[in-house]
């Protein structure tokens, strides 16, 4: 069996490491109820857990952002998996035709002149950590161009209410025709 390691599947069932709280659908069609979520990287094991439903996503080179926002991000951004971040989110987000009709240069002049996607994530770091996954990349289609991951301590819930508010407001979010809120708890050990 190949196994990629930049492919991450999300598995919601009545299995996994992480409780789901809640799942808000924010705009066109949400993702059914689901009690639990599990995070499995690489490839599906042989005798995969029955789903509600899955999302697959890899791990790509940043594409729209600049070297010196790169060593930036590198700078400050946390790890993943920090003991006191017990909350995520799990954001999956389809963008319209009209995005992807446009060309790289401008896409990413609406992604960082116009949203400042970039330096809005960067004032919350490194209270949110997050990886980004890019899903028109892989060979099955799947129901969302991008996952993206963010973990948080519950103390700075309110200024991840606050990120999200803030890059919801930009012109980057026009082009958004699905997005669906995942909240989570890392379950106890």
């Amino acid at each position: 069996m190949f196994i990629n390691s930049r492919l991450s599947i999300f598995i919601a069932s009545t299995q996994g490491d992480w409780i789901i709280d809640k799942i808000k659908p924010i705009t066109g069609e949400g993702l059914p109820a689901a009690a639990k979520l599990q995070i499995v990287e690489g490839a599906l094991p042989q005798n995969p857990m029955a789903s509600i439903w899955s999302l697959e996503g890899v791990t790509s080179n940043e594409r729209y952002t600049s070297r010196q926002e790169k060593a930036q991000l590198a700078a400050i951004q946390p790890a993943l998996g920090r003991p006191e971040a017990t909350h995520a989110a799990l954001i999956p987000i389809r963008k319209n035709s009209q995005w992807w009709a446009m060309t790289q240069d401008e896409r990413h002049r609406i992604f960082t002149t116009h949203s400042q996607h970039t330096s809005i994530g960067m004032k919350y770091l490194p209270a949110v950590a997050r990886r980004l996954y890019h899903c028109r990349d892989l060979e099955k289609p799947q129901p969302f161009d991008f996952i993206t991951w963010f973990e948080f301590a519950p103390t700075e819930s309110d200024a991840f209410d606050q990120l999200l508010a803030e890059l919801r407001s930009r012109p980057e979010w026009e082009f958004v025709e699905r997005e669906t809120e995942i909240r989570l708890i890392r379950q106890d050990p």
